[in-house]
């Protein structure tokens, strides 16, 4: 599998690279821009993201506008094929963001501090792990 975490805390970072990193590939992006090139580059070379893990707070580019870039990028590409699964990480718990966010078409959402049983548990349920 091959993984974006688009991060901008160093510590929230760090527990993402570990819950995940045994499940494949992990590429690491600090900021919305970061991880829209990110993403836009793994696609234009036909390798793209299996998952992307988003935080919603980030420097030039928050968590919502880069999940709207993903999906306007995957439509003009393909827009009858199915898209990388996205799951939002955050410290907004609000119903406004969680709802925007699935608007946006994220496939899951976990509030910090994240916990791994719950991103193994979401990731089962989207059928990226099976054990």
């Amino acid at each position: 599998m091959k993984i974006l975490i688009a991060e901008d805390d160093f510590m929230s970072r760090k527990l993402m690279l570990a819950c995940l990193s045994h499940l494949g590939e992990c590429d690491v992006a600090v900021g919305g821009r970061e991880a829209v090139e990110a993403f836009t580059l793994a696609f234009s070379i036909r390798k793209p993201y299996d998952l992307v893990m988003l935080d919603i707070m980030m420097p030039e580019m928050n968590g919502q506008e880069v999940l709207k870039r993903i999906r306007l990028l995957e439509y003009e590409q393909n827009p009858k094929g199915d898209g990388v699964k996205v799951i939002m990480t955050t410290a907004l718990k609000d119903s406004c963001n969680v709802m925007d966010a699935f608007e946006n078409q994220c496939d899951g959402y976990l509030v910090k501090p994240i916990e791994f049983d719950k991103v193994h548990e979401l990731l089962k349920s989207l059928g990226l792990q099976t054990e």
